[in-house]
């Protein structure tokens, strides 16, 4: 497997000219991944992770960026509702029922991560229309780890995906690039997918200076997650030019440093105060492959309009 040798906080400093291009046509297929490569290490995952020492600088009053049309990539549209510390039996139970009776578009990847207690029961009531995922996961195989979840544990209760990096995680309970490269690196190993979280930070967007992006070596079954940190459950939202510009550079790195194909079919998604009145204009972004939602998706029919928003993606194209 092929590893990129430099970082994409590196290989995007300074200031890049950005064109417009025709419009694909809309895919609501995404294209069928080869088999996950099991020879993901440890050590690999840990030195993208520690790569965030580089940082990628963009100015902030930059505007350029790609026309509105459909999607730069090939992967098919992808919303989580990630619940955090939220919810009871009850009130998931309601949560459950409001998103059984919603009316979904087809061509969307549908992800909810409750709480680890209330995995079960949301498996167990939630349609098969959308899967559920994890919130986190430990370094490797269960074991003595009080208050922990290993990836064989999300494995067993159906969990197909885990979220890993959030901004919550780094900057309030102190997880670092290598600890969150060891999580990643395992549950890709297990087959389990990851969606990887990158983000900035207020002052740092406001001020133009940098912000921090992260890779991860193994491609398949991995969706990207930008989360400006400034933008997450304070109201702020990062306009859909913002989010585009970044989303432009993450997949331009794909490109360079990896492959033209795995930057197609890499699922790049935003992430920070994403609700019902703003996601169409967000979904009509080009880079922009759908969303990764925090308090928003705690409401069954607001969440469900977040999903069908693809449908303003359809038009822009």
């Amino acid at each position: 497997m092929a590893v990129a040798s430099t970082s994409l906080a590196s290989q995007m400093s300074g200031p890049k000219s950005v064109t417009s291009i025709s419009c694909p046509q809309f895919s609501g297929l995404r294209k069928s991944l080869s088999k996950l490569d099991n020879s993901v290490s440890f050590s690999t995952s840990q030195a993208f992770f520690q790569n965030v020492d580089s940082h990628l600088r963009i100015s902030s009053d930059r505007k350029g960026c790609r026309a509105v049309v459909a999607m730069a990539g090939s992967g098919k549209f992808f919303v989580g509702g990630n619940w955090k510390c939220n919810g009871t039996k009850d009130s998931i139970s309601k949560l459950v029922s409001d998103l059984n009776s919603a009316q979904l578009e087809s061509d969307v990847d549908v992800v909810v991560a409750p709480p680890f207690l209330y995995i079960d029961q949301v498996k167990n009531s939630l349609t098969d229309r959308i899967e559920v995922s994890a919130q986190n996961c430990w370094t490797g195989k269960g074991g003595a780890f009080t208050g922990e979840i290993s990836v064989e544990q999300v494995k067993d209760l159906g969990c197909k995906w885990v979220i890993l990096g959030h901004s919550e995680r780094r900057h309030v309970i102190g997880e670092n690039d290598e600890f969150i490269g060891k999580k990643a690196a395992y549950a890709l190993s297990q087959g389990v997918g990851v969606i990887a979280c990158i983000g900035e930070l207020l002052e740092e967007r406001e001020a133009g200076k940098t912000f921090d992006v992260y890779a991860i070596p193994s491609w398949d079954n991995v969706v990207i997650a930008y989360e400006p940190v400034w933008a997450i459950g304070t109201g702020k939202v990062a306009s859909p030019e913002q989010a585009q510009e970044v989303h432009v550079a993450v997949r331009d790195w794909l490109t360079k440093n990896v492959s033209a194909e795995v930057a197609s079919k890499t699922r790049i998604i935003y992430g920070g105060s994403v609700n019902g009145s703003n996601s169409s204009d967000l979904a009509k972004k080009e880079d922009i492959d759908g969303f990764l939602v925090g308090g928003a998706s705690l409401k069954g029919p607001e969440f469900a309009t977040i999903v069908n928003s693809v449908t303003a993606k359809k038009v822009a194209a």
